[in-house]
């Protein structure tokens, strides 16, 4: 995504600091802009050598053309998509990297594309429909580049119920809902050996500032 030679990167939206960690890892300098601040503190004491600061996709801490690459791990569709364009572009140098990417989960299987359905609400539309190919990031950005990437995370039922219970759709609902919502996915999985793997693919894009 990247490429070899040591860059300044900015990892927007960076949560606690996950993917933050990674780019740090692979040589990069590494600023991560994080608006809530738990965490960022979160961040802070995960990611030595990492620098956090407040601030957001449409409002970043930085000079023009001060950045050679920004990131933006499973957060790009939160970001009001004009505005924090045109903020990026001003950051980056000219050719600067942009690279949003997206972890969905595979529906092409049968009992995922169940799953989808069960938690629809704010469980994943958002980001599959950013992750499609043929997108693009405006006149200031030339096309981009679209990888794809499959890989799996092993589950129990009940670790996967736990992944569930920490979504929105499942927090917002009431305790009638709740019930009914594991009594679906228990059914989806209904005789699988655990654990059992639930399959995602990782949507990687890269463009450059024109």
């Amino acid at each position: 995504m990247l490429g070899r030679e040591p860059l300044r990167v900015v990892d927007l939206g960076a949560g606690t600091g996950i993917f933050s960690r990674e780019v740090a890892a692979l040589g990069h300098a590494v600023t991560a802009v994080e608006p809530d601040a738990e965490m960022r503190s979160e961040l802070v004491r995960t990611s030595p050598g990492v620098e956090a600061v407040e601030g957001s996709a449409e409002a970043m801490p930085f000079g023009d053309q001060s950045v050679d690459a920004v990131v933006a791990a499973q957060s790009f569709h939160w970001f009001d998509n004009a505005v924090a364009l045109a903020e990026i572009a001003r950051v980056l140098v000219p050719a600067g990297l942009l690279a949003p990417i997206w972890n969905v989960r595979d529906e092409s299987v049968p009992w995922v594309r169940g799953m989808s359905d069960v938690i629809a609400a704010g469980a994943g539309v958002e980001t599959s429909v950013h992750a499609r190919a043929g997108r693009d990031f405006g006149p200031r950005f030339a096309a981009p580049e679209r990888a794809e990437f499959r890989y799996a995370v092993a589950h129990t039922v009940e670790s996967m119920l736990e992944l569930i219970r920490s979504r929105s759709v499942y927090i917002e609902a009431d305790g009638v809902e709740r019930v009914a919502m594991e009594e679906r996915l228990r059914a989806l999985v209904a005789g699988f050996e655990e654990p059992f793997e639930l399959p995602y693919r990782t949507v990687a894009f890269r463009t450059n500032r024109l």
